[in-house]
């Protein structure tokens, strides 16, 4: 990910790029490189990075830098200015082709003078959906689409997700022993992983719109679950039923980052009142579940979730369809014990037939540890 720059457009006005016949692919590389400057910020809408190229050059490149801001189409068209006429404009996600907070992208590039469009995907919100590039073909623009379709999906997966489920993409990460320990019986955790793994989980953060953990987590490890970078840190929120914990948690500490707990009503009215004079954000849901508070954050615009959370309540979010995707990070340790914390809980399967299978899955090393991904394809027998 390349995290060089948070500026929309780029600083150079002319670059010269490899022959026509082998550029469509490396500017694709380049749209993704500048959308990702913008992780974290965008939700709810989606990573886009735009360069446009006339004659062989590069005259005009931007990204969307936030929801609500210029989209990247419309960075790229004032870099460029005159030189956009007749040129090619590259994007990793089809045109708009409506009027939201901002006008339609579509009749920028139409009106500018684009020749040609080269585009990574087509956009899977209704409000889109092929329509963009139709009115560009419309308006006797040249249109290419599925240049590095899979990296551009990729990218934007959780925005993918959100808008063809109306959910969060909900992802459980976790750390354990070889032994499949996320703790000693103690409950002494720190720390299961290496610092490049740690370094890893720092950035996942970044890319995401929120990190949830339950309260036994908070009493435990008080965690600050920032992403120890001043790109971006998603809301931490913390589910409690009880409210029982403790007054001196990192998470406490909104000048780092912002805070939402989530509890069920008249749950411990003291910690509430020293909460909020705290700055943290208090609500109740009932039920108290993942799913319904993966319902309640779609509702705020978040696209992509990040469960940090201990065993129990990682097997809830398992269960209600919270949680679509698994990153694991295995240690080369043993630490034993038939009582010591596991990363996942009961979900009641009872024989291996009945295992959740994981699709798509890809595993490398970090540092000294190994980082398993992949998505969840089988969900339990009584999941929504």
């Amino acid at each position: 990910m390349d995290y060089s720059s948070q500026n929309p457009s780029s600083n150079h006005t002319v670059e010269k790029l490899d022959p026509p016949q082998s550029q469509d692919h490396a500017i694709m590389r380049r749209c993704i490189a500048l959308a990702q400057r913008a992780l974290g910020k965008t939700a709810p809408n989606p990573l886009v990075g735009a360069v446009i190229v006339k004659n062989g050059e590069i005259v005009g490149e931007g990204f969307h830098p936030a929801a609500g801001q210029p989209h990247a189409e419309v960075f790229a068209l004032r870099q460029a200015g005159k030189r956009a006429r007749g040129a090619t404009i590259y994007i990793n996600l089809e045109p708009c082709n409506h009027f939201g907070r901002t006008p339609p992208c579509s009749e920028a590039l139409i009106e500018a003078g684009i020749k040609k469009a080269v585009v990574g995907m087509v956009d899977p919100d209704p409000r889109v959906s092929g329509s963009g590039i139709v009115r560009l073909q419309q308006a006797g623009i040249e249109v290419v689409v599925g240049v590095e379709a899979a990296a551009c999906e990729e990218l934007n997966e959780a925005f993918i997700y959100r808008v063809t489920h109306r959910r969060p993409l909900g992802i459980l990460k976790y750390a354990m022993t070889l032994d499949g320990k996320i703790a000693a019986t103690t409950g002494h955790s720190a720390w299961v992983t290496s610092p490049a793994a740690r370094s890893v989980v720092h950035q996942l953060r970044v890319a995401c719109d929120a990190v949830v953990v339950g309260g036994n987590t908070v009493r435990q490890d008080n965690p600050l679950l920032t992403s120890r970078q001043e790109l971006h840190t998603p809301l931490r929120v913390v589910m409690s039923r009880s409210l029982n914990l403790p007054t001196n948690a990192h998470l406490w500490d909104t000048t780092l980052a912002p805070t939402l707990v989530v509890t069920e009503p008249r749950s411990n009215p003291e910690l509430r009142i020293l909460l909020r004079e705290r700055g943290v954000e208090v609500i109740e849901l009932i039920p108290l579940t993942p799913y319904a508070l993966m319902t309640y954050l779609y509702e705020r615009g978040f696209m992509s979730v990040l469960w940090e959370c201990g065993g129990t309540l990682a097997a809830q979010a398992i269960a209600d369809g919270s949680i679509q995707k698994v990153l694991a990070f295995i240690a080369p340790k043993i630490i034993g014990g038939s009582t010591a914390p596991t990363p996942i809980g009961d979900l009641g399967l009872v024989t291996m037939t009945d295992a959740l299978i994981l699709e798509r899955v890809k595993w490398h090393p970090v540092g000294s540890d190994l980082l398993v991904e992949g998505y969840i394809s089988k969900k339990p027998k009584d999941s929504k």
